[in-house]
């Protein structure tokens, strides 16, 4: 009786030690293959970075050599018409096919400035247009437009007197919440700094900036040919048909002049914009560039409207200045939010070229 017992006993301590060493080796199993993944994703993390800034540099060389005389006898792109493609306004933000080629996943996306509104150069009257464009247009109250206009100009003068009827000084700034005070100055230090005048966060609201605006360089105006659909929403004259009817026309040929312009934009429409535009172009770009988005991930989001779904990607503000001199990077941001760069919406708007 007592072997039988003893029998039993060593039947359940056997039993016991195996669930025991299950339960171990099958943790150990799981923190092996949870080790091993950590290992592949970082592995895959490290190889997209490495390709994101081969392209990045490959992306300033072709702006680089976009300075070099062309050669002698070389076959310029033409359009359907016959007529020469200006290479420089294939930097409007569509996907590049670089001289130097990139992985085969990467996308790289180049903005040329020139089709950005530049704040540090806009006048006080193309100011008082766009305020009045984002509070409606005719139907926009003069009051609340001039106290805008009013603010806006007291943030870029030169000192803390307030010179103008309803504007907002350094008493006002300090008075807020989180106090500040205001610029003083007509060159603003970044895009977003416009957000800190009174009024123009609400203004803003839902605006993708950094697609919109530009504090770099000297150019005022915008040329068509290189505009994000950003800045085109904000401009006089322009709504949302006509803005994919320009980047369907310039997805053909060049807008060369204002008998293009003429071709596609109604005359009362170009009479408000034609204070805004030209034909040239700017030393200052955005590059984008990143790993391509698998199409089973694209799938399950409706809600953006680039071809391939990125919101934000590595990106450089940089200046090119001439062939054999590297570009002065003035900006870097890992997280940059693309602008809208999807194919003329053609269908959606009924457009025929």
């Amino acid at each position: 009786m007592i072997k039988n017992k003893q029998q039993g006993s060593v039947i359940i301590i056997v039993l016991w030690t195996a669930v025991l060493l299950t339960v171990l080796v099958t943790a150990m199993a799981s923190k092996v293959r949870l080790s091993a993944k950590t290992v592949v994703h970082n592995q895959l993390a490290t190889d997209n970075w490495v390709q994101v800034m081969e392209a990045i540099n490959f992306a300033e060389m072709e702006l680089m050599m976009e300075r070099m005389p062309r050669p002698i006898g070389e076959e310029l792109e033409r359009s359907e018409e016959g007529e020469l493609l200006t290479p420089a306004y294939r930097f409007n933000g569509q996907a590049l096919n670089l001289e130097y080629e990139t992985a085969e996943n990467i996308v790289v996306r180049i903005y040329d400035h020139a089709g950005k509104i530049n704040l540090n150069r806009i006048p006080r009257r193309n100011m008082q247009l766009l305020i009045e464009t984002r509070l409606g247009g005719i139907d926009a109250d003069p009051e609340e437009v001039q106290d805008l206009l009013a603010a806006w100009t007291d943030w870029t003068d030169l000192n803390d007197l307030a010179g103008v009827l309803n504007g907002a000084e350094k008493d006002y700034y300090l008075g807020l919440e989180q106090p500040y005070v205001p610029r003083n100055n007509p060159e603003l230090d970044t895009v977003e700094e416009i957000l800190h005048v009174r009024g123009f966060a609400e203004l803003f609201e839902g605006v993708n900036m950094e697609a919109a605006f530009t504090i770099y360089g000297n150019a005022r105006n915008i040329n068509l040919n290189v505009a994000t659909r950003e800045a085109m929403q904000l401009l006089p004259g322009l709504d949302d048909e006509l803005i994919e009817t320009i980047i369907a026309y310039r997805e053909l040929e060049d807008i060369s002049g204002q008998a293009e312009m003429a071709e596609i934009i109604p005359f009362e429409n170009l009479q408000q914009l034609s204070i805004w535009v030209g034909n040239g172009t700017s030393n200052i770009y955005s590059i984008f560039a990143y790993p391509r988005l698998e199409t089973e991930e694209a799938e399950t989001d409706e809600t953006f409207e680039n071809p391939d779904l990125i919101r934000q990607a590595y990106m450089e503000i940089v200046e090119v200045r001439s062939f054999n001199a590297l570009p002065r990077v003035y900006k870097i941001d890992p997280y940059g939010v693309l602008p809208d760069s999807a194919p003329a919406r053609v269908e959606e708007y009924g457009i025929e070229l």
